[in-house]
């Protein structure tokens, strides 16, 4: 079992290219199972926090555009690893490994917006792209990164990861479509002209964590949980 923190940022409608661009933090806890020291599967749950603000970018559509979001990110995920090698059996003298990760999950979000005259904790049901019905608060991610594990003792391990999700909506930053009416920027739905290209048209958005963690080793002679 083990716990992990760090920071997270987001692809999207607010923020098209820059992966690294770190905007929140993440953590969270895991258990995982290991069936021999190179290949394990584990349940994890994070929490992750993904800001943009239109204000903040140098582009001058983004600024006349106007729009911000903050959200709230929970996840659960199935998740394989491969360690590359053998630091874990009881034989082996070494410390350390890099390994490959991926799995399936679902996440939870809701957003929040601040502007100076309108304010919302829950846009979804603002419906600031004139949905006819609320976009659902969750979705399908695809987890999947890459990292290194150093063992400390037999007993404890360190470990090191960048992680990437696909998430099967648009709607992490409360934005996909199309402008539904002539605003100003006081107004969740930005500024633009009634039909006019709100997002970047994209059917996902995106976000990636990195962070650094901690584990106990459940040791035995018959399994390689850690």
């Amino acid at each position: 079992i083990g716990t992990v923190a760090g920071g997270a940022s987001y692809i999207g409608d607010l923020n098209q290219n820059d992966l690294f661009k770190i905007s929140g933090i993440t953590g969270g806890a895991f258990a995982n199972y290991n069936f021999t020291p190179y290949v394990g599967v584990g349940l994890h749950y994070n929490y992750r926090n993904i800001t943009a603000n239109d204000n903040n970018e140098k582009n001058i559509d983004f600024k006349n555009r106007g729009i911000n979001f903050d959200t709230d990110l929970h996840e659960i995920s199935i998740i394989g690893e491969i360690n590359f090698l053998d630091a874990f059996s009881p034989i082996s003298r070494r410390r350390f490994t890099p390994y490959i990760f991926a799995g399936v999950g679902r996440v939870y979000f809701k957003s929040s917006a601040t502007y100076p005259n309108f304010s919302s904790s829950n846009l979804r049901k603002e419906r600031t792209e004139g949905q006819l019905q609320e976009y659902k608060p969750y979705a399908a991610t695809i987890p999947y990164g890459a990292g290194v594990k150093y063992k400390l003792t037999n007993y404890f391990t360190l470990s090191s990861q960048i992680g990437y999700r696909t998430a099967f909506t648009d709607y992490l930053d409360d934005v996909s479509g199309y402008y539904t009416s002539y605003t100003a920027p006081s107004n969740p739905t930005g500024y633009g002209e009634l039909g006019g290209q709100r997002g970047d048209l994209r059917k996902r958005d995106n976000y990636m964590f990195v962070s650094i963690g901690i584990s106990y080793n459940f040791v035995s002679q018959k399994c390689f949980t850690f």
